[in-house]
């Protein structure tokens, strides 16, 4: 994941979704897959239009994955921050006219 990509910027990477082990079955008749050790490599799941989507990772970009979740989760964490105290602000402000017009 070397260069910047969209939804990157120079604030990092940003990334939704959930980081977890893909495992699978090539179907070679051979390989210990089909004795019950499937393969196994670290993946991204998450959603768009209501459908699920899986990006297949190197060990590698685990790293820098974890880090676009976590910046995910603190933005997310922040603009709920904001809207809560736009809601409050919004309820004072509607008591405050309802209480002054009376």
């Amino acid at each position: 994941m070397g260069k910047k990509e969209e939804g990157g910027g120079k604030e990092g990477l940003v990334v939704r979704g959930t980081l977890y082990t893909f495992r699978r079955r090539c179907g070679n008749k051979n390989c210990r897959c089909q004795r019950g050790e499937p393969h196994e490599s670290p993946a991204l799941a998450y959603s768009v239009g209501g459908r699920m989507r899986i990006l297949t990772l190197r060990s590698e970009d685990v790293p820098e994955v974890k880090k676009a979740l976590e910046r995910y989760k603190k933005e997310r964490d922040a603009l709920e921050a904001r809207a809560l105290a736009g809601i409050e602000a919004l309820r004072a402000m509607l008591a405050e006219r309802r209480g002054g017009g009376r």
